[in-house]
Parts: C-alpha cells; sequence; structure tokens
C-alpha cells in the first residue's frame, strides 16, 4: 500500500519558539564585532552556537590546517587499536624528499631512512607542522599517500563533512582539496571531545628532533587567553589560516578564519574575535535534556504525532549588552510512517538568531507509535490525498502567476 503513494514532501514547523532576550532599550544585533579577514566562524563549543560568521560556508585552500583531519585518523587508529604510540614507522625518501630538509618547508627535519615514533610523528605534525611527518604517517598506516587520502575522506563523510575535500595530509596545493571553514571548527570540536589524551599534543609549545628545537606555529599558545589548539597554515593559494580553540572560565570556543593578508593579522584577529565571544555572551538553556522539543506528524500510526526529544540539554548563547530575538524550526522527512520506534533520530532542531542559523542538532522519538487501525489508516490516506491535491493545485496556481509576470 504504502509504495502507491506519492513522495512525502519536507515539512517544517516554522516559529516553533520565539525567545526573546530583549533589553528595555531595545533589541540589538549580537554580531557587532566585524573582521579584516574574509573568512572566518566562533562557535561555543559546549552549545555548538555560532557567535560569529562571515562567508563561513565557502571553500577554502586549507594548507597545514589540513593536518587537523590527518591527526584526527591519526587519532582514531590509535583509539581502534591498530596502531600504538610506540609503533615505529620509516621516513621514505618519498617523506624525507617531499616534506622533508630537501623541500625546504615546514618540517620536523627527520633522517631518511629512519624509524620514528608515531608519538614523535605526531609531534612533528601538530607542534612542527612537519610536512615529512604527515607524509610517514599517511604512508605507514595506509600505505600511500593516496590511500591515506582516501582514509581522511571517508573519516571526513562519517564525521558529516559534507563540503570538504581532502587529497593529501599535508596541505599541498591541490585545486580540489578545499575545506569549509565551518567544517574545520565541528572537525576540531570532534578532535577535541573525542580524544583528550591525544589532544594534548596541540598544546605542547616546543618539539626537538634531530638536535632542531622548534616551536609550535600556532600564536594563539602565546597569547595569555586559554588558548591550547589547533593548527596554522600558509601556503600562496590559501593566504594564512587558523583553526583554534581557546578555555576561560569553563567555557570553550572554537574558531576557524582564512584568508588573512599576513601572520600578524591571523593572530590580531583570531584573539579580537576570541576575546569578544568571551566577553559577550551568556548561556541559557531553552529545553532540558528530555523534554519535549514538538511533535512529528505520522501516518498511519494509532497517533497522529510521535513526540520529539533531545538526547542532552539545548542550550544557547544570548548577547550580554542589548538583546535579540530567537526563533525556532523542527525539521523532518514526513509525514513519519508507521510503525515508528522509540529512540529513532527522525528530524533536526535548528534556531536561528534573526537569519543566521547558530544551533542544528539532532531529534529523536521519545516514544514508539504502533501502526493504527485500518479505519485511521484510510482516515490518513484521505487526508494525504486532499492535502497532495491542494499543494499541487497551490502550486500550479503560483507557478503560473510567475509565468504571467515574466
Amino acid at each position: 500500500m504504502t509504495g502507491q503513494f506519492p513522495a512525502l514532501p519536507r515539512w517544517s514547523i516554522a516559529a516553533l519558539i520565539a525567545l526573546a532576550f530583549a533589553c528595555a532599550s531595545g533589541t540589538a544585533s549580537a554580531q557587532t564585532i566585524q573582521t579584516s579577514v574574509p573568512h572566518a566562524i566562533l562557535v561555543d563549543a559546549d552549545t555548538h552556537s555560532v557567535l560569529f560568521e562571515k562567508d563561513a560556508d565557502a571553500p577554502a585552500v586549507p594548507a597545514s590546517t589540513v593536518k587537523i583531519m590527518t591527526a584526527e585518523v591519526v587519532f582514531n587508529e590509535l583509539a581502534e587499536g591498530r596502531i600504538k604510540l610506540d609503533d615505529q614507522f620509516l621516513i621514505t625518501e618519498n617523506a624525507w624528499r617531499t616534506g622533508g630538509a630537501p623541500a625546504r618547508s615546514s618540517s620536523m627535519f627527520a633522517a631518511v631512512n629512519s624509524r620514528v615514533r608515531v608519538e614523535d610523528l605526531i609531534r612533528g605534525l601538530v607542534i612542527d607542522s612537519g610536512n615529512d611527518a604527515a607524509i610517514a604517517l599517511a604512508e605507514g598506516i595506509a600505505g600511500s599517500e593516496g590511500a591515506f587520502a582516501t582514509l581522511m575522506m571517508k573519516r571526513g563523510r562519517d564525521l558529516g563533512l559534507t563540503q570538504s575535500v581532502f587529497t593529501n595530509s599535508w596541505g599541498k596545493d591541490d585545486p580540489e582539496q578545499r575545506v569549509s571553514p565551518r567544517e574545520m571548527t565541528i572537525l576540531a570540536a570532534h578532535v577535541i571531545a573525542t580524544y583528550p589524551e591525544y589532544y594534548k599534543y596541540f598544546a605542547e609549545k616546543e618539539f626537538t628532533w634531530n638536535k632542531i628545537k622548534q616551536t609550535n606555529r600556532n600564536p594563539l599558545l602565546t597569547m595569555d587567553i586559554g588558548a591550547d589548539g589547533l593548527k596554522t597554515g600558509n601556503i600562496d593559494a590559501s593566504g594564512y589560516g587558523l583553526v583554534g580553540s581557546a578555555v576561560q572560565n569553563g567555557q570553550r570556543l572554537i574558531l576557524a578564519l582564512y584568508g588573512a593578508a599576513s601572520a600578524k593579522e591571523r593572530a590580531e584577529e583570531a584573539r579580537k574575535l576570541l576575546q569578544w565571544g568571551f566577553r559577550s555572551f551568556d548561556s541559557k538553556t531553552i529545553f532540558a535534556a528530555g523534554e519535549t522539543v514538538g511533535y512529528a506528524k505520522v501516518y498511519g500510526g494509532v497517533s497522529f504525532e510521535a513526540p520529539l526529544v533531545a538526547e542532552h540539554e539545548v542550550k544557547i548563547l544570548v548577547p550580554r549588552v542589548g538583546g535579540e530575538k530567537f526563533t525556532g524550526r523542527i525539521v523532518y522527512d514526513g509525514p513519519l510512517m508507521a510503525p515508528v520506534a522509540a529512540g529513532k533520530e527522525v528530524a533536526r532542531l535548528k534556531i536561528f538568531r534573526g537569519s543566521t542559523e547558530v544551533l542544528d542538532l539532532p531529534l529523536k522519538t521519545a516514544a514508539a507509535v504502533e501502526v493504527g487501525s485500518l479505519p485511521r489508516r484510510a482516515m490518513d490516506a484521505g487526508l494525504e490525498y486532499i492535502g497532495d491535491l491542494f499543494r499541487k493545485y497551490v502550486g500550479s496556481k503560483l507557478d503560473k502567476k510567475y509565468v504571467a509576470n515574466q
């Protein structure tokens, strides 16, 4: 029977939430700060709220910030037990010549044909930004740079990075290798939350290998702002980029910016945005964990709808000065078809500050909805048929009106 029905449309419930935190003086815009860099986004790690963004979905050349994805693959291999920190990988001729001393690029200066512990290669990767370390890790894990790039892409898609494309482990200029600044904050948040025992390497301020001491290239680590990671990047095609994170008073912010004109501009703009973020917002809880957020329509069930809940407490950051109006939507493919199991992820909660989407979280069904009686299913079929006719009729009228106005 279900195969005879038309394709189900995408439904959205608009204005689910009207959250007004306005002062008596009136509503002011939260995004009052400006930045000179062309691409930037600042995110609160706990609430996932977007505090600031500027062209954050445009494709950017990652340069060495791609090494965060390289590190994620390495950390995942460690977590899965496929490699160990004490394992030793060979510094091949390719790793040495392409990314080592002969290349005259960022390097940990590992000797050709030497064997280096994975832990030391990680330090060479994230502290020295060593291209030789990145290539050695790629070859040691996957057998070749190309095979490792395939792993990077798979891990990226598994983590929900749908726009970013990874083609090499060290940030070599490649017209196909591009990242979204927004997705780089998602990647950084994942690395920080999932691998605390390995994330610590990003905070180390220096590393010595082959009697050569190098300081961490992340300028945030020398500032008194609570920074503890992640990576910088710079090649001619990218300008100066940075993905960084800092913690103050228990609050963690994550920043991605790309296209700065100089290392100085990159450092100054990163500091400015982080300091602004820490002093400009307060956290507000809008739904407790397990609290019903809304409902999804159900077709052919004992109930017309299924309650939806968030797995964790839902919080947003609200400007301390002025006020801001937030609106929310529940978005899902529906109506859902009975039977509907409890605990199934079927929708997303999207919260907007003005026109800016500041939160996007999954929602699950709080209770099961069993298949309804034959009369109930017949009634649902009739309602769906009438609704489909109405949508087709209204759509055809709108199309004709649009054509007539050309």
